[in-house]
């Protein structure tokens, strides 16, 4: 019923100043919660959206309109602060002011992390990882959410940990002053059942509500004593901040297998079942903790694992002063509001600065969420050619090659590559780990699409079975495919370094952000040669071998009329 009432409300919206469809939503809003919580919190946040658009609008013409309906939206974000986190986090500072509050300046970019974080609060995900660059607040988001974790259950015990004692402290520190500091901040308010009780700042936990065994919150290092101290209860939240150091200990491969040993015995066999996982941190290197859990639970809908880069890779340029201005890697992800953030000039100067100290890889790493190996990788993004648009006039072919999945974490690749002269222009690529029985019809699109003329199936496995059921769909489809497949007796590892050079000289990739042509590129320029670390994620560069080994292969001719000579 109140939802039939509110659908017949927002139907009369309009560009009118008209406050009291407002204070009527506000009413029927109270009443849904009890009835729909979650239908109730997507009409909440699309009346307090169009309340906040009318309250600029009212600010030039009627200040009391303006002040009533500013009035409705903090009403409308009370009704749902206790189980919504993204209201939960503008309720919370609604009484200071605006430059100096954490979140509504930098809403606009932190907001697809928040409903992450939302999604793991309503048992939508076990596990939520997130990386961006220093300083943007991602440890304060992560502190404001477990004290609204706390404060929605109060009786449950939650861990915070961090490589060190004085880590864990600040947080400790700052999730305190959440609770307690009501001058700045509104918990009692939101949650009046989780009254403060207790805190021990040597021990560093907070008790809430009642005084109990396991605290509220303990915060302890990955290397502090946990055993018989701590346990993360059902639904309450373990919750691990930077637990690598810095480059030096990411590097240390021993290290990163006792880190990840430490975390087993001491983190996660405190949980109990149906506790969930918070990792935020600095990805150094593929296996630190967050890429080792998301190796072993690749594919697992309820694990995510989230960045956000400085720069957003897509390239553009602006004219100032009288010159044209190029930013190759893309815009700042961080502009926020007050100048609080970081803008793209900033960050190029960084990637500038650590580039020529030879620090690339605390550039991808730190600022680009996008951790390799240093020493040993085979491509990097500064050797490759990149293009933004095929040269004019037709190609002399379109190729592709595509290697198929097995099981498990593989990928299957396809490459599809347009030959001008001695050169070729890898215009589209899959690069996925769904199921083959779902990639197959995207690769028939994709060989239709382009009009590749031959193409190369790897035969080993069911390679061969896949290239002739592609073969046939194309050819249902108009497309004349000469599809061929060839057994791989090569040793890989020898083959991909070998034909690395010529992948670097002969091959021009697109400059797009398109999500899986951008995971195609990270994972060519991320796969390392060294011996002793682990070749993870060697499908992209096996494929581009193997596509330079199909063009040696391809003889092409070339007609070219001369003058008759007799």
């Amino acid at each position: 019923m109140y939802q039939q009432f509110l659908d017949a409300l927002i139907s009369t919206l309009d560009d009118t100043l008209c406050a009291e469809q407002i204070t009527d939503a506000v009413s029927l809003l109270t009443s849904f919660k009890e009835e729909e919580p979650v239908i109730e919190r997507a009409y909440n946040r699309y009346m307090r959206d169009f309340a906040s658009k009318k309250v600029v609008q009212a600010a030039m013409t009627d200040t009391d309109v303006a002040y009533h309906l500013l009035a409705m939206v903090e009403q409308m974000l009370e009704i749902d602060c206790r189980d919504d986190f993204d209201a939960y986090m503008l309720f919370m500072e609604w009484g200071r002011e605006p430059d100096k509050r954490f979140y509504q300046p930098r809403r606009h970019v932190l907001y697809p992390i928040v409903q992450d974080l939302q999604d793991l609060f309503d048992d939508k995900l076990d596990f939520l990882s997130y990386s961006t660059p220093p300083r943007v607040g991602k440890s304060t988001l992560g502190c404001f959410f477990v004290s609204f974790v706390m404060g929605s259950h109060p009786e449950r015990a939650n861990v915070m940990s961090g490589f060190s004692d004085k880590l864990t402290s600040s947080f400790h520190m700052e999730v305190l002053s959440i609770i307690t500091d009501s001058e700045t901040y509104r918990f009692q308010r939101v949650f009046p059942d989780a009254r403060f009780k207790k805190k021990d700042m040597a021990n560093e936990t907070i008790h809430l509500k009642n005084v109990r065994r396991f605290p509220t919150l303990t915060c302890r290092s990955v290397e502090g004593t946990l055993t018989g101290a701590v346990e993360v209860g059902r639904d309450a939240l373990l919750y691990c901040d930077d637990l690598v150091e810095d480059y030096e200990e990411a590097m240390n491969r021993d290290r990163m297998d006792n880190l990840y040993s430490a975390y087993l015995n001491q983190l996660k066999d405190r949980m109990l079942d149906g506790a969930k996982q918070l990792f935020i941190g600095t990805r150094w290197v593929p296996n630190d903790p967050i890429g080792r859990i998301e190796e072993q639970y690749r594919g697992n809908p309820r694990y995510r694992f989230t960045s956000l880069p400085a720069l957003d890779g897509v390239p553009w340029e602006e004219e100032r002063d009288g010159r044209v201005i190029r930013h190759p890697l893309g815009r700042s992800n961080f502009e926020y509001q007050y100048d609080l953030g970081f803008s793209t000039e900033y960050y190029e100067d960084m990637y500038q600065s650590l580039l020529i100290a030879g620090n690339e890889d605390a550039w991808s790493a730190k600022y680009m969420c996008s951790p390799y190996w240093r020493e040993g990788v085979l491509y990097t993004m500064d050797e490759l050619n990149f293009y933004e648009e095929l040269p004019e006039g037709e190609p002399d072919a379109v190729l592709a090659v595509c290697d198929t999945k097995t099981k498990g974490a593989d990928y299957c690749v396809l490459v599809i590559g347009y030959a001008y002269g001695l050169y070729h222009y890898i215009e589209e690529v899959i690069c996925s780990d769904s199921l083959m029985e779902n990639i197959v019809p995207r690769i028939v699109d994709a060989l239709v699409r382009n009009r590749v003329q031959i193409c190369r199936f790897e035969s080993n496995v069911a390679g061969g079975t896949i290239a002739k059921e592609v073969e046939n769909a194309c050819r249902l489809k108009g497309l004349a495919i000469d599809m061929r497949t060839k057994y791989s007796t090569e040793n890989k590892e020898v083959r991909i370094e070998a034909d690395a050079g010529w992948v670097k000289q002969r091959c021009m990739f697109k400059a797009t952000s398109e999500r899986e042509y951008s995971l195609f590129l990270k994972f060519l320029t991320t796969y390392a040669v060294k011996a002793n670390h682990k070749r993870e994620h060697d499908d992209v560069p096996d494929a581009m071998s193997l596509y330079k080994r199909f063009v040696d292969t391809t003889a092409m001719a070339r007609v070219q009329p001369v003058k008759r000579i007799f």
